[in-house]
């Protein structure tokens, strides 16, 4: 472990109410059969999933409608950065199933579900295609934009149609703001994906990293698409990625993906594959600096890596490292930084210990230079000396002490706190 460096808190008190909130198609049903239910009518089980408009259907809006209004009285953190200006922060879940691949849910209601539930940006990802189920038919790619459009409204809540490029071994990708989709007929394995990808205006990310076996090669770099490569998700559901396949002798995914070549901001997600989108308190979900509310905005955001996972709703965090905001490059390659730090929940949180732990490049687990003891509601400033010959990238990763991590690394390692959120990370000049 390296030098900790001396830090000091600016305190500033702030609360704000906010309004919180695996397949391939061979011809899907309207009434949003869902295909995991249609592998179980093999063995005799069939389940057919409520049309709009039927007694269920009517039933399932109800609840809905109850939970939106549970959600509309969370707390959470106020939308502006009490450290940077010029962006506004939105609550996003952008890993998302229906019924056209291997969800229970009907497409028509997810997009909707998920503005009930308080997030201000949303996508709808189901598979491309897997070895034993099936995924997007052109139809339902077709589809899912249609269902997309409808629901997007600029300025105020942003619906993007993206798929989950999947492989049983290598893993699964999510692909956004593309025009097409592909599956594993073109693109069987990594290089056919990247090839794939190199020329489409779109962004995409590592999913659930290290759950498959392969962990895409190894998380081998391609340099073509270094830019389109945006994001790895650190929460997926209700687990922390840090140390995925640790207890199976595997490293951990993040230092695995950074210490290859990727600069990949960090996200969480549900990847939601029942009917509830949205609304479950505890699993993964992104919180973006955006200019504006809309496509626009968010796929700029996205490419800046302006953004953080967490699996806390109404979370704010923003944090610059020398001034520059995270998912940025420091201009040099050593030197004491000084970093800031927002870090707010609103009222629920007020006053809640915290760690802030400052991760940098380890052989197979990240190092931890320093750990900064600090409360919601604060701005924290501290200051760690950095140096590239130690490796090229910083994250931040915010832990509650009183809880243990479900998959910790080593033993005696400080993340095996319990993850509240990561920053994308900084990459230090060569």
């Amino acid at each position: 472990m390296g030098d900790l460096g001396h830090h000091h808190d600016h305190i500033h008190g702030h609360s704000d109410p906010h309004q919180a909130a695996h397949g391939h198609d061979h011809g899907q049903s309207s009434s949003g059969t869902s295909r995991r239910a249609l592998l179980g009518a093999a063995g005799g089980l069939l389940f057919l999933a409520a049309a709009p408009g039927t007694a269920q259907a009517a039933t399932t809006r109800t609840a809905r409608d109850g939970r939106a209004l549970a959600a509309a009285t969370r707390s959470g953190a106020g939308r502006a950065s009490l450290i940077t200006q010029g962006t506004t922060l939105v609550h996003a879940d952008l890993h998302n199933h229906t019924a056209m691949s291997d969800g229970d849910g009907d497409p028509a209601l997810a997009f909707g579900s998920m503005r009930d539930a308080g997030l201000d940006v949303a996508a709808l990802t189901d598979h491309s295609g897997v070895f034993t189920i099936g995924g997007l038919s052109s139809s339902e790619w077709r589809r899912t934009a249609q269902l997309a459009d409808a629901a997007n409204v600029p300025g105020v809540y942003t619906a993007i149609r993206g798929f989950e490029w999947t492989h049983a071994l290598l893993g699964h990708a999510n692909v956004w703001f593309s025009d097409s989709h592909v599956d594993m007929s073109a693109a069987p394995g990594m290089s056919a994906f990247f090839d794939w990808l190199d020329d489409k205006d779109a962004v995409a990310g590592f999913n659930h990293p290290g759950r498959e076996e392969l962990r895409f090669n190894e998380f081998g770099y391609n340099a073509a698409v270094h830019d389109r490569m945006v994001s790895l998700e650190m929460f997926n559901r209700t687990d922390d990625y840090l140390f995925e396949g640790w207890s199976s002798g595997k490293s951990s995914p993040l230092v695995a993906c950074l210490n290859a070549g990727w600069r990949t901001g960090l996200t969480g997600v549900t990847d939601e594959h029942g009917t509830d989108w949205g609304f479950p308190e505890g699993k993964g979900r992104s919180g973006l600096w955006v200019t504006e509310n809309t496509r626009a905005g968010v796929l700029e955001a996205m490419r800046a890596r302006r953004f953080f996972a967490t699996r806390v709703s109404g979370l704010r965090l923003d944090a610059t490292a020398a001034g520059v905001r995270m998912g940025g490059q420091l201009p040099f390659p050593a030197g004491d930084v000084t970093f800031q730090v927002d870090l707010d929940r609103g009222a629920e949180w007020a006053g809640r210990p915290l760690h802030i732990q400052v991760l940098r490049p380890g052989s197979r687990a990240p190092e931890v230079v320093d750990v900064i003891e600090t409360t919601s509601g604060r701005i924290t400033s501290f200051t760690v000396p950095l140096n590239s010959v130690d490796g090229a990238w910083v994250v931040l990763r915010v832990s509650d002490p009183t809880q243990a991590n479900g998959s910790p690394g080593p033993a005696g390692h400080p993340c095996n706190d319990w993850g509240v959120a990561y920053s994308s990370p900084w990459w230090l000049q060569g």
